[in-house]
């Protein structure tokens, strides 16, 4: 950078050599640990827009330090060659060097890579201009072609950011102002970079401009990575805002096919065995996954109960609207009389015949009051526990795959008879967030605290209290019923 500054500002004490090595070295330090955090930022596929605004902030974050470390190398080689000396510089003082004339010299070892950071000074007085070899890479001109006067200079400049480079030299000229702007630069070879410009006049002892300085930095890849930063972090916020409204669409679905009793309910409403059910939620570990998990239980014609719980594959609306639908069928289907086994063959079918295929684990049930008879089957799902006595078992499952798996499966049904007193635990797979056998031990090893039980309503505030804590990827369903002595 050349050294003339306003005539009635001191000139700066020199860097000390040592204190730009300190700068430099740190400067090299976390620069490594910026590039190496950018190496470790894993894709995350499932948050595409938010990885990619963090590789653009590291990588923004390297390009400002490699600008940082290219100017604190030019500062430490020293004065560029040819640029800063003259007639005017020699009339401020002793230390001045002699007159530049030609091209200049190649940069000092050490200096900035070219292409980077340029100086130049235009004299007024001799019409001398000088600049440095780095000016020539940014602006793209072979060094024997010269340097341009500031008459010459907006021929380079994009002609939209022409006036801007005019205002700031004639205030510069006229009115002694610092210059501090930048604009675009079109190149011979059809590129544009970006141009930050910062410098001041030189003043002759009669107070009139002798000669103006200035030093160019090309930021076109800072500007570049902001540009990345805000188109990256807008898109984030576009589809965190996509996500929280198809959350709320998500749960005002599943809100809304759900049984209108959130507590507990005790159906057929009259008749020889009355069931005690309550129901609970738990949320999966993120409080934006809303999936396609639900639990049912409708009185249906003839007396009969209708329990259900069931969970299709997915997150979002799609899931939550898939779930709607077949929730409806089966509920149709329960109340035209189809027994559990081919009821679930029939929604196999309808899955088969969707545009959208999913998989789903469904338990689907019926309780007959004048025989207190549990019948169930099951896709691919939990099969129900049943505790009696103080101790805890798992009904022997009835054969069945998935919903979705394949077409034209069969479904087997499995049916026992319920005592006074007896309880039913009927879970989506999501509840205890381990293996089947894992998962049913510790529902099992809860028998001595349902024993105690006497609603319906305590025994599902034990197993959702017992399982509360899980780091759960989806929601899960719990249901118990409870048949009253």
């Amino acid at each position: 950078m050349p050294s003339p500054l306003f005539a009635d500002r001191p000139a700066p004490r020199p860097h000390e050599r040592d204190t730009v090595e300190a700068l430099i070295t740190q400067t090299r330090r976390l620069r490594g640990d910026v590039d190496a955090v950018r190496r470790d930022t894993a894709a995350d596929e499932d948050d595409d827009a938010l990885w990619r605004w963090q590789r653009a902030l590291c990588d923004l974050a390297v390009h400002q330090l490699d600008d940082l470390g290219a100017q604190l190398d030019q500062l430490k080689a020293g004065r560029p060659d040819g640029v800063g000396s003259g007639p005017v510089a020699d009339a401020r003082g002793p230390q001045a060097a002699p007159p530049a004339h030609g091209r200049p010299r190649p940069a000092a070892p050490g200096a900035a890579p070219p292409g980077r950071v340029g100086s130049a000074e235009w004299n007024l007085l001799t019409d001398e201009v000088s600049w440095s070899d780095e000016l020539y890479a940014i602006f793209g001109r072979p060094p024997g072609t010269g340097p341009l006067t500031l008459d010459e200079l907006p021929s380079l400049v994009h002609p939209d950011d022409q006036p801007l480079l005019t205002q700031i030299v004639t205030d510069c000229l006229i009115d002694g102002k610092p210059i501090d702007g930048e604009f675009r630069v079109v190149r011979a070879d059809g590129r544009i970079r970006t141009v930050h410009m910062r410098g001041e006049p030189v003043l002759d002892p009669g107070g009139c401009t002798a000669s103006m300085w200035a030093v160019l930095r090309d930021i076109s890849e800072l500007r570049q990575g902001e540009r990345l930063v805000r188109e990256t972090r807008d898109r984030l916020r576009q589809e965190e805002q996509l996500a929280r409204t198809e959350h709320r669409i998500a749960t005002e679905v599943q809100e809304a096919v759900l049984p209108s009793w959130r507590g507990s309910a005790q159906l057929p409403r009259g008749g020889p065995a009355v069931l005690d059910l309550a129901a609970r939620q738990l949320p999966a570990a993120c409080p934006t996954a809303v999936g396609g998990d639900w639990y049912d239980a409708l009185e249906l014609p003839g007396g009969d109960t209708l329990l259900t719980v069931g969970e299709l594959t997915g997150q979002g609306v799609a899931t939550a609207s898939s779930m709607a639908m077949l929730l409806g069928a089966l509920r149709g289907m329960a109340v035209a009389g189809i027994e559990p086994g081919a009821l679930l063959g029939h929604l196999g079918q309808l899955i088969d015949r969707a545009e959208r295929p999913v998989l789903g684990g469904v338990l689907c049930s019926r309780f007959h009051p004048p025989t207190a008879t549990f019948s169930w089957a099951q896709a691919g799902h939990p099969a129900p526990l049943l505790f009696r006595d103080g101790t805890g078992c798992a009904l022997t499952p009835a054969d069945g795959v998935l919903l979705g798996a394949t077409s034209g499966a069969v479904y087997e049904q499995a049916e026992i008879r319920l005592l006074p007193g007896d309880l039913l635990v009927l879970h989506t797979d999501g509840l205890t967030c381990e293996g089947d056998a894992a998962g049913r031990d510790r529902l099992l090893a809860l028998a001595p605290h349902l024993a105690g039980v006497s609603t319906a309503q305590e025994g599902a505030a034990v197993v959702a209290g017992a399982f509360a804590g899980a780091e759960r990827l989806d929601g899960a369903s719990v249901m118990v019923a409870r048949l009253r002595g």
